[in-house]
This record gives C-alpha cells, structure tokens and sequence, in this order.
C-alpha cells in the first residue's frame, strides 16, 4: 500500500498561531531544534469527534518545555482550543494529532536563548500504529538502555531522547520483530521505543516504575482501567531473567492504544483475560462507552 510522503498532502498545518496550506508549512534548515534536539511535542488521537485527554497532553507539553528550559508562547486553553478548531477545519472525526514546539533560527550554537519559540499543530486520519494488533506482537531485546535521569530530562517528551528508540525500532524490523524491549540504566526492564510494557503473572499486573522513562498518559489511563476492575497491580522494578515467569504481556501508548505482546525476547506469551479487558476497557473509554470516577 502507497503511503504518502508527511511533506506533499492536502490540508492545513496550525503554525504560530495561522492556518497554512499543509505543503508549504516549513522551517528554515538552520533552526536551532533541528540541530540540538529540543524540539517537544505530543502524540494525541481523538475518536469520534473527541481529542482523548487533550488538556493532559497539553499540559505535558508545556512542562517538556519547561524542562528544556523554555517556555511555549501559547496557553493551555489556546492550544487545546487551536486542536479542536483544526480537526474541525479538516474535517476529521478519528485522527492523530501532533503538536510540537521548537526553538527558531535567531542563534545558532549550543546556546539559544534568543530564540523564537514556535508552535505548530499537525493532524491525519490513522487507524492501527500494529496491524491485526490482537494477533500479539514479536518484541526482541534492544542493545540500547534508557539513561539515568541524572543525564537526560527524562520526564520530558523530547525528540532528542527518540534517538536510541529510532535506532532500536529499526534494528528490530530488520530481524523481523515489531519492537523492541529497552532496558534502563541499572538493567531493569523500562519500556519499548515508543511504550509502555504490563506484564501478568498469577492474576496480578507488573509494570516497571517509571523513574527514568515517560511515565505515559495511556499508561496512567490503564493502570486507572485495571484498578477499577478491582485487578491487582504492582509497580515495581523488573528483572529481565523474570520474563519467563510471565503468562500475559502488553504494551500501552496513544498509537499503540493497547497492544498485546505474543513474544517478548524470545519469551512467548498469550493474550488472556486480563489483556482482553483491558483492551475492550481502553477502546470503550476513548469512544465515550465507558467512565471512570
């Protein structure tokens, strides 16, 4: 299937604050972001007319700025405002929204504190981030670990710290796999390269602690799911020579939604009930079947 390029389609980018024709949304070739990795941004979908916890994400962009030490000249309101009105200027119901800020072109160098900071909004129509995703997806071991949070601002959504996911996803496709499984710094499982991973062991949920990864608003979202059925969950920090104890695993992110996993480093598993529900939980949250208190 032809998939066309995100640089030549029809529509309209929200950028500073104007609509311009999708293809002519751009930014010069010196813009600092481009070089040093401090651009911010979110990865949202709306279902049914509905941006999914927009003022969550929102807000999260705000405070990855922040902890990139800049501040994002457009309030909550108007961003969350900005996202509606372009959905609707698109003419989307079901689509996947990015917004992402970046510092401009005014200094280049290590430093940038003169530089303008920009804000723009993208969105497209996109169904499943796995195909036939309840089949179970084949995850593989990445080399690369996620940094301690003495090193990186790890609590922040920023492009810079995809690098090592980018590289690990694209190894793992080259042997076949989906993903592929990063440890943290001390060697404790952390996360996939763009999720979060439960594993279920005797009717109980583990999932690792997130001290120096991206504690995901999916991953609060299901936590707050499998707490409500009354399941039992554990957070904890996750030896990899305990994967084999595991009967169920599954990842969670605003693309992957809720994706079980059918082998994980050379693990294999099988979706049970408890994945089960909280995939019908998840998807019936989103579309508005289902709330929680």
């Amino acid at each position: 299937m032809s998939i066309l390029p995100y640089d030549d389609r029809d529509g309209w980018i929200w950028q500073d604050g104007v609509y311009v024709p999708w293809r002519e949304a751009k930014v010069h070739v010196l813009t600092h972001s481009l070089h040093y990795g401090s651009t911010v941004f979110e990865g949202e979908r709306a279902y049914e007319g509905q941006i999914f916890k927009s003022e969550e994400h929102t807000k999260r962009l705000h405070k990855s700025a922040e902890l990139l030490d800049y501040k994002i000249p457009y309030s909550e309101d108007e961003i969350n405002s900005a996202k509606k009105d372009l959905m609707a200027k698109m003419g989307f119901t079901d689509c996947y929204i990015r917004a992402f800020a970046w510092r401009g072109s005014e200094m280049m160098g290590v430093s940038a504190q003169q530089n303008t900071i920009h804000l723009a909004i993208a969105m497209w129509e996109w169904g499943n981030y796995f195909a036939d995703k309840m089949k179970g997806i084949r995850v593989t071991m990445s080399k690369w670990k996620r940094p301690s949070p003495e090193t990186i601002p790890s609590a922040a959504k920023a492009a810079g710290l995809y690098m090592i996911c980018t590289m690990s996803k694209h190894a793992a496709e080259q042997e076949g796999y989906a993903d592929a499984l990063m440890l943290d710094y001390r060697g404790y499982v952390s996360e996939l390269t763009g999720a979060n991973i439960f594993l279920i062991k005797d009717n109980v949920i583990h999932t690792p602690i997130a001290d120096c990864f991206l504690d995901g608003i999916t991953r609060r979202t299901v936590i707050d799911l499998a707490k409500a059925r009354g399941f039992e969950l554990v957070e904890r920090h996750i030896k990899p020579e305990e994967l084999s104890d595991f009967s169920e695993c599954f990842i969670t992110g605003t693309a992957a939604e809720v994706t079980p996993v059918s082998e994980l480093a050379g693990h294999m598993y099988k979706p049970g009930t408890i994945t089960e529900a909280l995939v019908s939980d998840y998807d019936a949250l989103v579309r508005g079947q289902l709330t929680l208190s």
